[in-house]
């Protein structure tokens, strides 16, 4: 299973690739081993597979460097870093080549046993929980050195030349089925069928709305046309997220399914003291050089309680344009000149691309302490945000699943979200809805939501969200997997 994506913090993909590794690693029917490769850094030879047992100096050594690999160059001697140099400056060449005349990538076997640490932090702590450490740093991994970004441009390359790329294969041999966790720039070995997680078609069909815009919308579109004419498997985490493919690729339709995302068991609905989300403000703003945030108004009083109410909304996303921070200010910002005057907005996420119009409008209001951008907020912390705000609001123009409500659900919080076909599928009725492009719209059903219904309304969309996002627990989603992966046993064509 591709692990690639771990590296990538708190976001959704992240936290689906660590959940559904801990299930699948939990079941007895699988065997399970982990892929590590990095997005743009070449890492350090492991163990190679076929290689006679090293000394144990030599191999813990061996493995010793992967771990620095995957930060900074290691210690080499002469020859070792001129052949290093000469892989980088012809790597695109030689992966081509591999292409060309079938020659597979090798992958390296890495030993956790003496790295625990190394893979248990770097990869999984920041979703799985503590128990979990001894089952998944007692499996094997693997080792693909090549970046993941060099594997794309070496398949674009050929564009030159075709409008087919040609990506390499990845020796995969003795595994029943490779799972990636996005569109893969390469192939596997003949009995190994490819499994694509396929979370959304954003670079495809919104392109403008994402970074880096002509590498990744050419590198999602290539690899995922290689994926389809190889014969993978596509897992979509919503139904929405499947139309969307095929509306792109309908012949792969007869080799697809929907299994949602699993959500977290972190969150769930427990007695907090609302005291607690002012520490968490305090202790998570995110750093900036782009403002500061004014905190005065939020301290705690002697007797541990606040100075005045504080009442918030909730959003927690990555800070990119596809999820619409710019429509939800705007509507609070009716809602702060009308009837709300001290409405506070809680923004949750780290930065990802063509963030700084979305910064600067958040300027102004967090230098008068009304709005409080948090970063790298854990779990349980981000349970209490949930439990305490009036409401989360999850405005996006565009989602493959959208975590952030259900995990606001679970939590025992309420949820307004704009108006999209993820949403009304994976919410359904625990949700209020909006428009995604009218915040004049979004400002009248937050107000309706959280002023006009009271308190029978809350009660019913936390009764909804309870039972809603319960179909989503590991208990109802992992049997859903198997199901998937005896079809694809039964029906798939081995992927080439």
């Amino acid at each position: 299973m591709d692990l690639k994506p771990t590296l990538d913090g708190y976001a959704g993909v992240p936290q689906e690739t660590r959940l559904l590794f801990l299930g699948l690693r939990s079941a007895e029917e699988y065997s399970v081993e982990g892929l590590i490769q990095h997005g743009s850094r070449n890492l350090k030879s492991a163990i190679p597979t076929n290689r006679k047992a090293l000394a144990t100096s030599k191999r813990i050594n061996r493995l010793s460097k992967v771990v620095v690999s995957l930060y900074e160059k290691p210690y080499s001697s002469l020859l070792d870093n001129a052949s290093e140099a000469v892989t980088r400056y012809v790597a695109s060449l030689l992966l081509h080549a591999r292409a060309r005349f079938g020659r597979a990538i090798p992958t390296h076997v890495f030993e956790p046993d003496l790295f625990d640490d190394f893979i248990w932090r770097t990869f999984f702590s920041k979703t799985l929980k503590p128990i979990n450490k001894d089952l998944i740093t007692s499996t094997r991994y693997r080792v693909l050195r090549q970046p993941r970004s060099l594997l794309h441009k070496s398949g674009l390359a050929a564009l030159k030349y075709t409008s087919t790329p040609r990506y390499p294969s990845v020796d995969t041999r003795g595994f029943d089925f490779f799972v990636a966790q996005t569109p893969f720039p390469g192939r596997t070995s003949p009995g190994t069928r490819l499994v694509v997680r396929y979370h959304d078609a954003v670079p495809v069909l919104m392109p403008h709305t994402i970074g880096n815009k002509a590498f990744h919308q050419a590198s999602h579109f290539y690899s995922l046309q290689d994926n389809v004419r190889s014969g993978a498997w596509f897992s979509c985490i919503s139904e929405a997220t499947r139309k969307d493919l095929l509306k792109i690729f309908p012949e792969a339709e007869p080799r697809t399914a929907v299994i949602h995302n699993m959500v977290s068991g972190e969150y769930f609905d427990e007695d907090s003291p609302k005291g607690l989300v002012f520490n968490i403000i305090a202790n998570r703003l995110c750093d900036t050089n782009e403002f500061g945030t004014e905190l005065s108004g939020i301290s705690l009083n002697k007797a541990g309680q606040t100075p005045q109410e504080f009442d918030y909304l909730l959003m927690v996303s990555t800070i990119e344009p596809r999820k619409n921070h710019l429509l939800l200010m705007e509507a609070w910002e009716r809602l702060k000149y009308t009837s709300m005057p001290n409405l506070k907005l809680v923004i949750v996420g780290n930065s990802g691309w063509d963030e700084k119009p979305i910064l600067k409008a958040f300027k102004p209001w967090a230098e008068r302490g009304d709005l409080f951008h948090l970063a790298n907020v854990p779990a349980f912390e981000l349970r209490i945000l949930y439990k305490h705000a009036l409401a989360t609001i999850c405005p996006s123009l565009a989602e493959g699943f959208d975590y952030s409500g259900i995990e606001a659900m679970r939590s025992g919080g309420i949820v307004i979200s704009s108006d999209i076909s993820v949403h009304r599928e994976v919410y359904e009725d625990a949700s209020e809805y909006f428009s995604p492009y009218s915040s004049e719209d979004a400002a009248q059903v937050i107000q309706s939501a959280i002023r006009q219904g009271g308190a029978s309304l809350r009660a019913r969309l936390v009764q909804k969200g309870r039972e809603i996002s319960g179909r989503y627990t590991p208990s109802l989603i992992l049997p859903q997997w198997n199901e998937f992966f005896r079809a694809a046993s039964a029906n798939g064509k081995h992927s080439r």
